[in-house]
């Protein structure tokens, strides 16, 4: 009988064991091999790669100045600023909004083209807006965004003055202000 007692002592240990080992060898093992691995990404934007300063590649830029220590979100558009470009400033004020208590740490840039913006709408709708007109740094955008995406949109610049992130023309505002949120929950600076 005591060696019926040892035996069935010895498969408790075991099972014992393979309570606690058997998970964490199958965690292991699904890490190894990949199985454990996201499924897609989480950010809604593009990140921008290579990184883009811009205060190197265009010193004399006003949006340098602009942005000075602040997040920046900017919305570009060389067209005069009509329906599309109204909705569009629309989202940026309303994606800073949602911020919520973040929001005193990004500023708002309309990049526009030749014709000049509407004044009394935007003193009326988009207070604290800043306006801007700059070719070349237009041209930047457009060189430094990947080809396959749309023209237009939003772009996203750290406090040091890099290039973060795209977002489409057509992107819920809900989804930018999520990867905005994260961006400022991460950064120590701005």
């Amino acid at each position: 009988m005591t060696e019926k007692k040892t035996t069935w002592a010895r498969v408790q240990m075991l099972l014992i064991a393979s309570v606690f080992f058997g998970p964490l060898a199958v965690a292991t093992w699904m890490y190894y091999s990949g199985g454990l691995q996201p499924a897609g990404r989480t950010n809604h934007g593009t990140l921008l790669e290579p990184i883009v300063n811009i205060a190197e590649e265009m010193p004399e830029s006003e949006i340098s100045k602009q942005g000075d220590g602040y997040w920046v979100l900017l919305y570009s558009d060389s067209e005069e600023c009509m329906a599309r470009c109204q909705d569009a400033l629309y989202t940026v004020r309303q994606s800073r909004k949602m911020l919520g208590k973040e929001m005193d740490r990004l500023k708002r840039v309309f990049l526009h083209g030749e014709s000049s913006p509407d004044t009394v709408f935007l003193a009326a709708e988009h207070v604290g807006l800043i306006t801007l007109r700059d070719d070349s740094f237009s041209l930047l955008l457009n060189n430094k965004k990947p080809a396959s995406l749309v023209a237009g949109g939003y772009f996203l610049v750290d406090p040091l003055g890099n290039l973060v992130m795209y977002f489409e023309p057509e992107i819920d505002p809900s989804d930018m202000v999520e990867d905005i949120k994260r961006l400022l929950k991460l950064s120590q600076i701005g």
